[in-house]
Order: structure tokens, then C-alpha cells, then sequence
């Protein structure tokens, strides 16, 4: 969970990672993650909940898995009438490192910067994690999107233009 101002500046509410044990059978596994975010949003009680959009390109068990967890956090923010954004990982990548295509450490170097953090966030899907919420946090709140054709595109930085762009592209290929 991240609070950004209207200049960008990003800042760590808090951030938690859920994990499950691969012994439990799936209907425990998600019931671990329900019972977290349930608490989480409870406790938190969020603006808007992003979420990572799935892609098909990745092995199909894991996006079975991806997917099965990001309805139950889905549908707990539904419950709760938070409205919830999906973002695609190039989506991600490019608002925080400027590259759609950065890698895990690029993500949590400039996570790490952005939030102003001593430490990086561990484990790496806490740092991905605020990454989607900073990314969720300026697309909300700059139009980057229309700026980048229309007048005042000049004011983006090279990061917002490279989101902008996979955004677009991702839209695109919808």
C-alpha cells in the first residue's frame, strides 16, 4: 500500500506478502490468501486495489494459480465495494524503471528509490507489489495516457512515457 501526492511522490503505508504451503491442497491455499486479504482490507481499507493482469504467454499452471489467487482478491475488494485496477507486468516495469521489459532487480532498485526506502523490500514479490501500487497511483492521477499525444506530453518523464507507451500496447493487443 502506497499514498502518493498529487507531485508523485510515492510513499510505503506497508506491504505484506501471503504464502501458502504447496502441500495444502488448492482450496486451503486459497482460503490462506481469503482470510489475508480479507484481514488486509479490513485493516487498510484501501482506496482502489490494484492487481496484476495475467498473461497467457507464461506456463499455464502458472497462470492457473495467478489467476485463482487474483480472484479471491478480486472478489474480497468487490465485497467491500473498493474498485479494483489490473495492470500488465510490461505495464508495471515500464511506469517504475522507464523499460517495459526491466528486470526483478531493476523493479526493486527503483522501487526502492521511488519510496525512498533504506532497505528494499523483501521478498521480491513484496517489491513488485508496491510496484503495481505505485504504478496504479500515477496512472490515477496524471492522465498519462492522453498526455502522451496530446499537449503537455513534454512534461512527462522518460518513465511515465515509456508506461504510457505499453500501456497503449497492451491496450492494443486486447
Amino acid at each position: 500500500m502506497v499514498d502518493v501526492e498529487r507531485n508523485r511522490r510515492a510513499t510505503m503505508v506497508a506491504v505484506g506478502v501471503v504464502g501458502t504451503s504447496p502441500e495444502q491442497t488448492l482450496d486451503q491455499r486459497l482460503l490462506v490468501i481469503a482470510l489475508a486479504i480479507d484481514e488486509w482490507l479490513d485493516r487498510h481499507k484501501p482506496d482502489v486495489v490494484a492487481v496484476e493482469r495475467v498473461f497467457s504467454q507464461m506456463n499455464v499452471s502458472t497462470v492457473m494459480g495467478v489467476a485463482q489467487a487474483s480472484g479471491v482478491v478480486i472478489a474480497a475488494a468487490a465485497r467491500r465495494g473498493i474498485p479494483v485496477a489490473m495492470h500488465t507486468p510490461s505495464e508495471v516495469k515500464a511506469a517504475v524503471t522507464g523499460s517495459g521489459s526491466a528486470n526483478k532487480d531493476a523493479v526493486t532498485k527503483l522501487v526502492t528509490k521511488i519510496l525512498r526506502l533504506e532497505a528494499a523490500p523483501r521478498p521480491a514479490d513484496a517489491a513488485d507489489a508496491l510496484a503495481l501500487a505505485i504504478t496504479h497511483a500515477w496512472r490515477a492521477g496524471s492522465g498519462a495516457a492522453a498526455a502522451t499525444t496530446g499537449p503537455g506530453s513534454s512534461a512527462l518523464t522518460p518513465a511515465q512515457r515509456a508506461w504510457a507507451d505499453a500501456e497503449a500496447k497492451a491496450r492494443r493487443g486486447r
